[in-house]
This record gives C-alpha cells, sequence and structure tokens, in this order.
C-alpha cells in the first residue's frame, strides 16, 4: 500500500528543526560576543597589562657604589668593571664537568673553584654564581669564541670594589659582600627597601656598612621587550641609575699609614682625635687585613687563616676590644680629687712601696727607688705615676664617687661613633655590681680601680674620647669618621660634624693644674725617654694593666710569663700643650702584652705627633725602649682581691 506524504508536515518539522539549530547557533555567538566583550572590553586593562608584563621585562641597572675618601681628598675606595663568568645553576646539569671543560678555555685556580662551592653553601638562593672574576681582555676572547660550548656559563659585566691602599685602614671602611639571608632582613628595615632590587652587594662592616644606603645610590631599569622564550629583542626605555654618594672622611690616611707602620708587628689600637670637632683622624686596629679578599667572595683557605689566627685580625681592637687602661686613668682621678675637694694641689701622701688594706698588701713593684717615692704630691703623682698615692685616693673617693665623675667623659658609655658594633665596657659602681653579680661592693674592690685596674674595662674609643674632652675643657664632641656627605655630580658637600655634645663643668685651674702635670710627664717623668727633643709640648701619661693577677707575695717578672699572658702597654696624649693654645690632636694607644707603657706605646705616639705637627715621616717602626714605669702588683677582682 502506499504512504500518502504529508508535505505541510514535513515543512513544519523542518521549520522546527531550523528554528532550535537557529536558537542554539544564536546563543552560542551571543555566548561569544559576551566572552569577547568581557575579555576585550570589560578585562581590557587587566589583560592588556598581563600582556605587556610577558612582553616587556625590567632589567635592573646597578648604580655605581659612591666613592669613600678621606679629608684630604685621597681616594681610599673606588670601584671598576671587570667581566666575570658566572654559572647558571637552573641551568647546569654537571657543575664539576662544566667547570673542567671551562678551566681548558679559561684558567680556573683551586681557589676559584674553593671560594665557587663556598658561595653556593653560604648563599643556597644564588641563580648565578661566579667561578672566575676580574677576567683580561684575552681571556673574555677565548671564552667569547667559544661560549657556544657553555649554555649555561654567561659573561657578564660587574662592577667592583676596590681599596687601593690595601689593608689601610680596613677596619674604618670594612668591606662589601653577597646580599644574604641577614641582609635582606636588614634591607627591609631600610628606608626604601625597594631601591635593592637586582642588587647582589652590600656592605658588611665599617662605614661600607653604617653608611649604606648613602653609598649604595639608585637603582635605575631597562624595559626590554622580550620572545615567548623570555630571549631579548630591542630595550623599549631606560630610567638611568644614579650614583651613590660620596663619603668624606675625617681620617688623614697618611697619618693612619705612619700609625700603622709605627706598630710593627705588634699587636694593638690607636685612636687619634681632633679635640675641638671630634674629627677621628686615625682610627688603627691592628694586626689588620685586606678588604679587597672580600670583594668577590673570600676563599675558605684565606678565611680559615683570618678566622682562626690567634692575632684575630678581623677583631677591631678598637671599637670592640676592652681593656683595664692602668695608669692612664690617673690623670681623670686627680681631676676628681680636685673638683670634689678630696685633695689640694699641694696635698702630700707618703708613699714607702705598699699600701696595706685590710691584712692585704697592694704594691708599687717594678723598677722604684728602694723604700717607694716617699712623700708625694699631687703632681708628683702624676710624673712619677705613684700607685700607693692612688690607692689612698681611690679609697677617700668611693667606687661611686668614681664612677660619678667619670661617666660624663664617656668611661663605660657607647660614644655614639658612626661605626656598627660599639661595646660599652664596664665602669663600675656598687649598683652595677649588685645588679651584675648580687653581691654588695667591698672596700678592697675600689683600691685597684685607683690604678684603673679592677672591674674598669673600657674600649680604647673611649679612652681617646676622655683624653680629647679632657684636652679640650670638658667641652665633649662626638668622636666621628664621617665628615661629610659629597654629591658625586656636583661635590658640594654636605657636613656631618656635629656641634657641642655636651659640657663638663671644671675648674680651668684644675685643668690647667692637670695638663701642666701631664706635660711633666714627657719632661721629667715615664714618658721623657720618648720625647727628648720633641720642639712641641705634649702633655701625656704612661700606663701599664695587667692582664692576668699574680699571687701577694710573687714579684712580676716578664721573662717567666707566657707572651700572651703579659701586661698591656697604654699612653694618652694631646699636643701641642701649651698654654692658651687649642690641641690639633689627642690620642690613646694599647699594645697587647707589651709591657710598659714608656717602653712600647709612648715611642709610637712620638712618631704619630712627629708626623702630624711636624709632618716628619719616620723610617722605621717605632722602637722598643727601656721600662721607665713601673708596674703595679695590685691583685684584681677574681685573683685574690681583700674584701
Amino acid at each position: 500500500m502506499k504512504l500518502l506524504r504529508n508535505p505541510e508536515r514535513e515543512v513544519f518539522y523542518f521549520r522546527t528543526r531550523l528554528l532550535v539549530a537557529s536558537v542554539f547557533v544564536l546563543a552560542g555567538f551571543t555566548l561569544l560576543m559576551a566572552r569577547f566583550v568581557w575579555l576585550q572590553v570589560v578585562r581590557h586593562q587587566a589583560f592588556y597589562a598581563q600582556a605587556e608584563q610577558n612582553r616587556i621585562s625590567l632589567v635592573p641597572l646597578t648604580a655605581n657604589r659612591g666613592l669613600i675618601k678621606d679629608r684630604n681628598g685621597v681616594i681610599i675606595a673606588k670601584n671598576y668593571s671587570a667581566y666575570t663568568l658566572e654559572i647558571e645553576m637552573d641551568r647546569v646539569t654537571d657543575v664539576e664537568k662544566t667547570i673542567d671543560e671551562l678551566s681548558r678555555v679559561v684558567p680556573i685556580e683551586a681557589r676559584d673553584r674553593r671560594r665557587f662551592h663556598k658561595l653556593i653553601e653560604d648563599y643556597k638562593r644564588l641563580d648565578s654564581v661566579p667561578i672566575r672574576t676580574r677576567l683580561t681582555d684575552e681571556e673574555v676572547a677565548r671564552f667569547a669564541a667559544q661560549s657556544y660550548r657553555f649554555p649555561a656559563v654567561e659573561l657578564r659585566a660587574r662592577l667592583f670594589r676596590q681599596y687601593p691602599l690595601g689593608q689601610t685602614a680596613a677596619h674604618v671602611l670594612g668591606y662589601i659582600g653577597r646580599v644574604s639571608t641577614g641582609d635582606e632582613q636588614r634591607i627591609d628595615q631600610f628606608s626604601n627597601p625597594e631601591n635593592y632590587n637586582g642588587t647582589d652587594y652590600i656592605g658588611k662592616v665599617g662605614v661600607e656598612s653604617s653608611y649604606e644606603e648613602y653609598l649604595h645610590g639608585t637603582t635605575g631599569f631597562e624595559q626590554v621587550e622580550i620572545t615567548a622564550g623570555g630571549h631579548p629583542v630591542r630595550t623599549l626605555a631606560r630610567t638611568s641609575s644614579q650614583p651613590g654618594q660620596n663619603l668624606v672622611l675625617s681620617i688623614d690616611i697618611k697619618l693612619q699609614e705612619v700609625a700603622e707602620k709605627a706598630f710593627g708587628d705588634r699587636r694593638g689600637a690607636l685612636i687619634a682625635i681632633e679635640p675641638a670637632t671630634g674629627d677621628v683622624l686615625a682610627f688603627v686596629s691592628e694586626p689588620t687585613f685586606d678588604p679587597n679578599m672580600f670583594v668577590d667572595g673570600i676563599d675558605p683557605l684565606n678565611w680559615d687563616s683570618l678566622n682562626n689566627s690567634p692575632d684575630k685580625p678581623l677583631l677591631d681592637r678598637a671599637l670592640r676590644g676592652t681593656y683595664p687602661i692602668g695608669s692612664t686613668y690617673k690623670p681623670f682621678l686627680a681631676l676628681a680629687a680636685l673638683e670634689l675637694g678630696k685633695r689640694r694641689p699641694d696635698s702630700v701622701t707618703y708613699d714607702p712601696g705598699y699600701f696595706w688594706y685590710a691584712g692585704h698588701e697592694f704594691r708599687e713593684g717594678g723598677h722604684i727607688p728602694k723604700g717607694g717615692y716617699g712623700k708625694v704630691d699631687l703632681h708628683r703623682s702624676i710624673v712619677v705615676s705613684s700607685d700607693v698615692y692612688y690607692y689612698v685616693l681611690a679609697n677617700d673617693l668611693g667606687v661611686d664617687a668614681i664612677h660619678d665623675f667619670m661617666e660624663p667623659f664617656g668611661f663605660g658609655q657607647l660614644t655614639g661613633i658612626d661605626l656598627e658594633g660599639e661595646v660599652a665596657g664596664v665602669l663600675p659602681s656598687s649598683q652595677w655590681k649588685e645588679r651584675r653579680f648580687h653581691q654588695k661592693w667591698f672596700g678592697g674592690e675600689t683600691i685597684s680601680i685607683g690604678i684603673g685596674q679592677g672591674y674598669n674595662n673600657f674600649t680604647l674609643l673611649q679612652l681617646a674620647h676622655a683624653t680629647a674632652t679632657l684636652a679640650n675643657g670638658g667641652i665633649v664632641m662626638k668622636p666621628h669618621l664621617v665628615r661629610a656627605i659629597e654629591d658625586p655630580h656636583t661635590g658640594a658637600q654636605r657636613l656631618t660634624t656635629p656641634s657641642e655634645n655636651g659640657r663638663i663643668h671644671l675648674n680651668p685651674r684644675n685643668l690647667a693644674f692637670v695638663r701642666d702635670a701631664m706635660v711633666d710627664v714627657d719632661i721629667n717623668g715615664t714618658g721623657r725617654a720618648a720625647f727628648v727633643g720633641a720642639p712641641y709640648k705634649v702633655a701625656g701619661k704612661t700606663g701599664t694593666a695587667q692582664v692576668v693577677g699574680i699571687a701577694q707575695n710573687e714579684k712580676y717578672n716578664e721573662k717567666l710569663v707566657d707572651e700572651r699572658h703579659r701586661d698591656h702597654a697604654l699612653f694618652i696624649a694631646f699636643a701641642p700643650a701649651d698654654p692658651g693654645v687649642q690641641p690639633r690632636i689627642a690620642i690613646a694607644l694599647l699594645v697587647e702584652n707589651a709591657g710598659w707603657g714608656a717602653m712600647a706605646a709612648a715611642p709610637i705616639a712620638r712618631q704619630v705627633f712627629d708626623y702630624y705637627l711636624l709632618g716628619k715621616l719616620p723610617t722605621a717602626p717605632a722602637p722598643r725602649d727601656e721600662p721607665e714605669e713601673p708596674m703595679a702588683t695590685a691583685s684584681t677582682p677574681g685573683a685574690g682581691a681583700p674584701q
């Protein structure tokens, strides 16, 4: 039977299917258009920014680090550019094989390998680690010709720090090194941490560290168009970096060299200050080190040599070393006695060569006249350095009165010098001992305080600062090493020298009395041998400080004592010391384990004064003269001091 077709029905079904399909197509196009509008209109700016970020890379441009100069304009820290070979750690497959192959093209020594592995160990987050630094032009050409063999090795131009005078003033300058995790935390505390994007090196110690933000400069940027694979195509824009500001130090670098050479092979420290301004003229710590070794990473052998040396060349003795200061304390105690009314200039104490207190004998010791110095007035007590006089005086003053008088001079206090890491030392008092040991103060402990021993423990910087304050008539100037900040473009300088930092109100007659006695020290007293023929007046005081205590009835014999346990030699002085003349230089110096101050320390001071006041250059280290000053033998607390 033949089926009848219904054309109208077929047309209806066709139109229905067509309508449904059209709806689906229209809905799809509507969704596509909506998505298009969402992406191209609503989210246009966001996706445009992402595209630009993918297309453009910001490359940091490291700024030239600021120069460091001495007070006379001599450059003592500068920069130079050189090429380095660096291994990109995320691209290398076999580090040792790469280094071996690279060494056939460019010389790579054992120390280069040691430094490379130390950098990896110390700075695990480094993307690129230098295997060779400061390549010659010939080495650059050889590598460039074969660079295709080393896809993980990059030849890069870097700025390097250089200290042209080597070891001179190393503890003042400090050095720079690679940014560590600790440095990153420090950078976060800076006023503009974003300025350190792309920075690989930072000041570690010295003024390189304390003035880091001034020296660093402003980081620049290049906008570089890159491919999807990260390869540069062209530079679109450039913001130039700005060099760091220059530092003008108060240091006279020639004086610094004279002072360092005067020590010879001896350990110790010396600080010279201009009393009227607080300018630090010389800041010596011996032995020292070459900061250039740290610039591109110090190798482990040199690091171990410096770090484990018994002479501790990395220790800044001038800033962080603390010592009893021996008889150099006596001029300050004499001034205290006059100011507090405990002594008059003509007050006499009988010195038989010993002082008994609570059944304990405190002796003069050393080369003194038989039977002691006899009748000693205040002037002569300083000139001949009578210990007995100051045993008695300290007992009469008491530890708390001594503490209160010495505190404004800066003993046992941070001076605030512009170097990081200064320590305070100890200016003892009865309250201090109670806090520290939970014990009361005993009278016998005061006796040792009178000759700069006992609990007294000061930095040489504090002693130099106090000497400069004494020379300046009681006007306190904060010591500082940076004299000015200099604009690298214009050369304009902004002085950092502070104004008066305080004033100790002292009777001018008492000051003149102590100064005259100190002048006599170098004419008729313990310092006379070092200043024979000096055409200028020097007010000085020698000192000797015990390192270890000795038994009550035992006489000190240097030859029987281990070298590291021998007494320290000290000297303080200022010049010129003529009445009515402003002293130009005040110094404090210490020679470790060298014995008497007149023998080891005063001759160094003579060379320093001769150069600074007369322009006279020494031809050899300071001589070791015959001893002139007796050694005090008072026991120190913890070594049998009476109670």
